[in-house]
């Protein structure tokens, strides 16, 4: 296995590398509450990101907003579309940078993500947001070769089935595991919110 310059591919958190890191919330949109999409596992996710972002907000760390633009006129995430807006819940936390998009990538949006954390000399990314197997692991595995130190928080992150192209359709859960299991230890570290917030909170007692 290939490892990335930048990224930890171990179990070991380094909390110290919180430090120079931004909190990337991917597409918490209300169009995601659309029926069409089916049942969103992990009924979690609106606590843990949450928390998440309250104890991020209150150590002052950099925070940015991904929001999806879609081009398809029917999408509850098109413009024209009231799903389009940011969910309500983020409200908890004012970001310092808001970023749109149309495709998978939060890296391939407006403003630059990349340009910004250039800029801001961060060289980490936390990536946590909505869907876990789409965007939310897309944007790691772009961070992840861009050389960031990415630290993907699995269960502050909800996706739903999806049927493939023999006809079977795996589960909300086993694709978020799939998800897990390619982006750990060669894209991202994987974890969860009870340890990211650990982490946050040991690198807010070592900060100088």
């Amino acid at each position: 296995m290939t490892e990335t310059p930048g990224h930890d591919s171990g179990t070991d958190l380094h909390p110290a590398a919180l430090h120079g890191s931004a909190s990337v919330v991917v597409d918490v949109q209300d169009g995601f509450g659309d029926r069409s999409w089916g049942t969103p596992n992990n009924p979690g996710f609106e606590e843990n990101l949450h928390r998440l972002l309250a104890a991020w907000s209150r150590s002052g760390r950099p925070l940015v907003y991904v929001r999806h633009d879609s081009t398809e006129p029917g999408s509850p995430l098109h413009p024209d579309h009231p799903g389009n807006r940011l969910q309500r819940s983020l409200s908890v936390a004012s970001p310092d940078l808001v970023v749109t998009k149309s495709v998978n990538s939060g890296f391939h949006g407006t403003p630059d993500l990349h340009a910004w954390l250039t800029r801001e000399a961060l060289s980490g990314i936390v990536v946590t947001g909505i869907t876990t197997n789409h965007c939310c692991e897309t944007t790691a595995r772009v961070g992840g070769n861009l050389g960031y130190d990415v630290r993907f928080v699995l269960d502050a992150t909800y996706t739903f089935d999806r049927t493939g192209p023999d006809r079977t359709t795996l589960s909300a859960d086993d694709l978020a595991r799939a998800t897990a299991t390619n982006l750990h230890g060669e894209f991202a570290t994987v974890m969860s919110t009870a340890e990211l917030l650990a982490a946050l909170e040991v690198a807010d007692v070592q900060a100088p």
